[in-house]
């Protein structure tokens, strides 16, 4: 059979408020689920109405197109994958609740297990309760099942067929048979460092089980997406506008379109129903109304947050009330997009370097400033190394070090000191450009190590210089947020020193502002560091390399 899962017209039917969710593959089968979803009661909502009394048009088609992708006559399930992203109080855990219960009662396969996997217990219990609930009111349920409280297990008498929830944060996942499989709340996975382990013990028995699915559940994340969260929200992105063809995996994404959030037109409440398809119902447009201008004037990322949760906007750094200032305007200069070093120095008419690195479990931060030839803008590069101790102590950053290890920002050395061999590698780099002016490092750090690595790589120890640090760095601080106003500092969009510009707090002390990984907490900042480092240097206004004179010879 020939179908699609892509949706690329889909920022126009959320506009429209039309479905983006395809008509299920198997019609039949999908009635004969949705006959038994719509009876099931939502004990929390007043009356105890069922599915089909209380639910949105957008449920039913869900629904639909999980059971009527699998073919009846064969029991193969040609849709494998079901990914759903919608705002936070649209009744997602209950659906899950549901849509769980009724595979367990449609289910032939004997003892077949059926497992949702919650990141914590709280969440494992909003899914467990809700289906517990749906057992016990009705009478033929409760006589058809049984259940578990303690273990939160639900098992059909009669076929033995289960559904069990388990929390990862206590219960153990290895082993588990389970053909079908949901996972609730998909983003806290993404600051889970052993979450692709998890789900591959999860989702193990799914080998021999034709018929078998996951379905993730989630809404955005609040804070910049990672780990596993950021890899299947980018990839369900692309199956749905048609950039990856995937016939297996189905993308259900509530959120704005790019132009809408651009134009900010999110602050207007008439739009909410474009990520809260159950507005009017379980979501309360007065109440997302209250909230957002209570929140609207907070500047400690609060807003930020209730924007993720309720509208399912994606923060792309943390804009905490005692951030640096340049952070307004960073992200608006990633102007040059994937910007290499090579390209800097292509473009470039004379470099500066700044070097910036503590103990083993910081980074160590080496970022390049170019001087561009005939318009004068600054170009900005940079990297940073880790030492495996930076992670063992941070283990709640694995899986961000991980996906800036894979983008290519960060390298993960096996050795000292492997890191600083490779800075004075990248130096040595720039130098033989003939574009070098100078290298600016922190005296109180890594100085003498990275001095002698730099001479040894060729470097003339005259161009190197430590760059006081505390308050003496006020005035590179200052100039780096202006040019990045004045819109003549750009970069390649980084994700790693997105990371790091979120993570740096100031600290006003006398006249002076400081920026110090103190302030900071446990977020790193050294490759921002050494971008001041370097536009101290810059600040100089060094003079670029004598243009070699041609000689046209006339034969």
């Amino acid at each position: 059979m020939i179908w699609t899962t892509a949706c690329p017209d889909w920022e126009g039917r959320l506009i429209r408020g039309e479905s983006i969710i395809p008509p299920p593959i198997f019609p039949e089968q999908a009635e004969q689920a949705l006959a038994v979803f719509k009876e099931l009661r939502v004990v929390d909502l007043p009356g105890r109405p069922t599915f089909g009394e209380c639910s949105e048009q957008w449920v039913f088609d869900f629904v639909a197109a999980i059971f009527g992708g699998c073919d009846g006559e064969t029991g193969k399930q040609l849709i494998r994958e079901y990914y759903l992203l919608i705002s936070k109080k649209n009744t997602k855990s209950t659906i899950a609740a549901g849509i769980m219960l009724t595979a367990v009662i449609l289910c032939w396969r004997e003892e077949e297990e059926h497992l949702i996997l919650a990141p914590t217990k709280e969440v494992a219990d909003n899914s467990f309760k809700p289906a517990a609930a749906m057992v016990r009111a009705d009478d033929e349920l409760s006589t058809l099942f049984h259940v578990q409280d303690h273990v939160r297990t639900i098992t059909h008498r009669v076929s033995r067929a289960s559904l069990k929830v388990v929390a990862a944060d206590t219960d153990t996942v290895s082993g588990k048979k389970s053909g079908r499989v949901l996972v609730d709340e998909h983003w806290l996975f993404g600051k889970r460092a052993n979450a692709e382990a998890m789900f591959m013990e999860a989702l193990g028995g799914q080998v021999s089980r034709d018929e078998g699915w996951v379905i993730y559940l989630t809404t955005q994340s609040d804070e910049p997406p990672a780990g596993v969260f950021k890899e299947k929200l980018e990839y369900y992105r692309a199956v749905r506008d048609g950039k990856i063809h995937d016939q297996k995996s189905l993308g259900v994404l509530y959120e704005y379109p790019e132009k809408m959030v651009k134009s900010k037109a999110y602050l207007d409440s008439s739009t909410y129903y474009i990520t809260n398809p159950n507005i009017g119902r379980s979501v309360s447009r007065e109440w997302l109304e209250d909230q957002l201008r209570k929140l609207s004037h907070k500047t400690d990322g609060t807003f930020q947050q209730f924007l993720a949760k309720h509208l399912n906007l994606q923060i792309g750094m943390n804009l905490r009330a005692d951030r640096w200032t340049g952070a307004d305007f960073w992200e608006r200069q990633a102007k040059a997009p994937g910007l290499t070093l090579q390209e800097l120095l292509d473009r470039s008419e004379v470099v500066t370097v700044g070097i910036d690195g503590g103990g083993l479990d910081d980074l160590l931060g080496l970022a390049v400033i170019g001087r561009e030839r005939d318009t004068h803008k600054w170009l900005a590069w940079t990297r940073a190394w880790a030492h495996p101790i930076a992670i063992e102590r941070r283990k709640s950053e694995e899986s961000r070090y991980a996906d800036f290890e894979q983008q290519g920002d960060l390298v993960i050395i096996d050795e000292l000191p492997g890191d600083v061999a490779e800075v004075a590698a990248v130096v040595k780099e720039v130098n033989e450009s003939s574009l070098l002016a100078s290298v600016g490092l922190d005296p109180e750090k890594t100085h003498k190590v990275m001095m002698q690595a730099l001479v040894d790589a060729g470097v003339d120890e005259t161009k190197c210089f430590g760059v006081s640090q505390g308050w003496k760095l006020t005035g590179a601080i200052s100039l780096a947020e202006r040019k990045l106003a004045e819109g003549v500092m750009e970069h390649g969009g980084q994700p790693l020193m997105n990371w790091c510009v979120g993570n740096a707090k100031v600290e006003a002390r006398g006249n002076a502002v400081l920026i110090t990984k103190q302030t900071s907490g446990t977020g790193k900042i050294d490759p921002l560091m050494a971008l001041f480092n370097a536009v101290s240097l810059m600040a100089l206004n060094p003079e670029p390399a004598a243009t070699p004179q041609i000689f046209v010879l006339d034969l």
